[in-house]
């Protein structure tokens, strides 16, 4: 169904926006009847973007309490006791001072 978003008119040129969208899990999307194949993983074909072979860190989580809002550097660099600063300094590759600062940022107890 499309969704007529509004009218701009500048000076003498009208122009009419119309977005197509569906009403899915309580939200507007993208129909998905329009949807292509272009729609979806655009970035992975570019070779500019996959020349270098480097280790990469993704964390994933899911929450109903807060959606879309995860914060994942309280949960695990300001944690109550803390975790040993010798595990995150291996397991994220990164400096003793940089995760002490981490600490000291977000309240954490070293």
């Amino acid at each position: 169904m499309p969704i007529r978003i509004g009218q701009t008119r500048l000076s003498n040129t009208r122009l009419l926006l119309t977005v197509f969208t569906a009403f899915v899990n309580g939200k507007f999307r993208k129909d998905p009847k329009l949807a292509t194949a272009n729609d979806f993983f655009s970035g992975l074909n570019i070779p500019r973007n996959t020349r270098n072979r480097t280790n990469a860190v993704a964390i994933a989580a899911l929450s109903s309490q807060n959606p879309g809002v995860i914060t994942n550097a309280n949960a695990v660099v300001g944690s109550n006791p803390p975790i040993n600063p010798d595990v995150l300094t291996k397991a994220f590759r990164l400096g003793k001072n940089v995760v002490s600062t981490l600490h000291k940022q977000l309240g954490g107890n070293k």
